[in-house]
């Protein structure tokens, strides 16, 4: 049996959400091994003049713990 663990993490980008969702991926596997999935809880944007400006998403990763 695997013990898993989720945490949660903020993340942005100012190209688009998959992009933010890569980035909240790339910074945990910096501290965290054995990540095994990713969940989008939610996605927010931050507009200027009309326009988007910046991605953001609300991130769960899963990873084992071994």
């Amino acid at each position: 049996m695997s013990v898993l663990k989720v945490i949660e993490i903020l993340a942005s980008s100012e190209k688009g959400w998959e992009d933010a969702a890569g980035n909240a991926v790339r910074e945990a596997s910096k501290s965290v091994k054995n990540i095994r999935s990713v969940y989008i809880q939610e996605q927010s944007a931050t507009v200027s003049d009309g326009k988007i400006v910046q991605y953001r998403v609300n991130a769960k990763i899963t990873f084992e713990v071994k």
